[in-house]
């Protein structure tokens, strides 16, 4: 059974965030939240955890497509091919936020993603987030996590969370309610701008 951690986004505990991320590097899914809502995540470089992801999502690893969560954009370059000045910038004004974007990948993603043309980022402006992969020292790879009920397709309260999940994964993280409506994702791997998805960020940002 997985244990359920109380994290304030106000200040992380720096012994609590070190606790999951021993938890992830040991191969662990973690449930966390995120300034949208609450996702599911491994180490992105840990095959048998993204594998383990894959089963419980009920898909191929090589057909998933999930985003990387980056602390911030300085890691850009690890996994994504080198983007125009413009692109830049809008990245850099919409970040940290809640939007998803997915960019030309380049030969450096982990084994796993290796036939992958497109990678989608996210930096959430949520501070156990980053701070998570800040300790962690790589991205986490994440989906959301959704409901079966077709009112309420994400589930905000914690609690319940770990009650549905707690013998699916390692750590539920408490960080407060979660939002009930998921990123927007924009996908900028061609020469325009795309809104794939319209969530919770505003889109008249592009």
């Amino acid at each position: 059974m997985s244990e359920f951690i109380k994290i304030y986004p106000e200040n992380p505990n720096p012994r609590e965030i070190n606790k999951v991320v021993n938890v992830l590097r040991k191969g662990g899914l973690i449930i966390y939240p995120t300034d949208t809502v609450y996702g599911l995540g491994c180490d992105i470089t840990n095959t048998k955890a993204l594998e383990k992801l894959a089963r419980i999502k009920g898909i191929k690893l090589a057909k998933a497509n999930w985003s990387f969560i980056c602390a911030d954009l300085s890691n850009l370059s690890d996994y994504v091919r080198q983007i125009d000045t413009a692109t830049f910038k809008v990245l850099k004004r919409a970040l940290p936020g809640p939007y998803t974007f997915i960019l030309p990948g380049n030969n450096n993603l982990p084994k796993a993603f290796k036939n992958k043309k497109t990678v989608g980022i996210r930096v959430p402006d949520n501070s156990i987030a980053r701070t998570l992969v800040e300790a962690l020292g790589n991205p986490i790879v994440s989906t959301s996590i959704r409901d079966e009920d077709t009112l309420i397709e994400y589930t905000t309260d914690p609690e319940l969370i770990y009650e549905k999940w707690k013998n699916l994964v390692d750590i539920v993280i408490d960080g407060g309610y979660g939002d009930n409506v998921a990123s927007t994702v924009i996908d900028m791997s061609e020469d325009e701008p795309i809104i794939v998805r319209e969530g919770k960020g505003d889109i008249d940002v592009f």
